[in-house]
């Protein structure tokens, strides 16, 4: 194997270590973001827990005291109809008559008004039981989640230290200035930073490149920039089927 293959094969090697530890990073700054978003929708459930509960607690005070006064009101007609029997004249009789009649149909008001407020409360309490059990479902979530997320960390974070000890060890076997070339375009520019040239055509940017560069490339003596893209190139049929296929991957 010329020196010249093993360089690319490092390089391409190196690539596939590079773009591992930028998907293990992105996992590792996203995974928090996802327990941050249930957290924020349950915390949205709570408040609108509370406002129901609020609620709740508004409506049973009305009838409380809606009750409280029909009681009441009930207790003094049931006094005056005691007291109606001893009237002594037809005078005390009326206004004794009129004020029952006054206590009855405030009493039917507050009836009506306690059937529409226990029907309102009805309802405020089938939705506070759904939105109830809404949140504990979402705490659930949350804590199977973070469960999840803290084995999908720990993995991801072994993984990350097992790579950076690769990457060490791959770029030992890089020289310096194609190293500093490598690093150079991978911090300008997306991956994949090493492709393969098929028929003249950089795989990378998809342009042709000049055919004085692509017959450099055949002879593999130096390894070559795209003029359009800057990427690191090859030429594929320098390499087996299974070696190209693996770089395809990578890009």
């Amino acid at each position: 194997m010329s020196l010249y293959i093993k360089q690319i094969e490092e390089l391409i090697l190196l690539q596939r270590i590079d773009d591992e530890i930028v998907r293990l990073e992105q996992v590792i700054e996203e995974a928090p973001q996802k327990v941050a978003a249930k957290e924020q929708q349950l915390q949205l459930q709570k408040k609108q827990e509370q406002e129901l509960q609020d609620k709740v607690a508004v409506l049973q005070e009305q009838e409380k005291k809606l009750t409280t006064e029909i009681d009441e009101d009930n207790a003094k007609i049931k006094k005056s109809k005691n007291k109606l029997m001893m009237v002594e004249n037809s005078r005390e009789y009326h206004a004794m008559m009129r004020e029952m009649d006054n206590l009855e149909k405030t009493n039917r008001m507050r009836e009506e008004e306690k059937t529409a407020l226990e029907e309102d409360l009805e309802t405020q309490n089938s939705m506070l039981s759904s939105i109830q059990s809404a949140v504990q479902g979402l705490e659930e979530e949350i804590q199977e989640l973070q469960q999840n997320l803290d084995l999908q960390l720990q993995e991801a974070k072994d993984r990350l230290q097992q790579l950076q000890e690769d990457r060490k060890q791959a770029t030992q076997n890089i020289p310096k200035p194609i190293l500093s070339r490598y690093e150079f375009i991978r911090s300008r520019l997306s991956n994949p930073v090493i492709v393969g040239v098929e028929e003249g055509i950089c795989t990378g940017c998809h342009i042709s490149i000049p055919p004085q560069t692509f017959i450099e490339l055949q002879k593999g003596e130096q390894i070559l920039s795209c003029p359009n893209c800057q990427r690191l190139i090859f030429w594929r049929s320098h390499f087996a089927q299974e070696e190209v296929a693996a770089q395809e991957e990578t890009g």
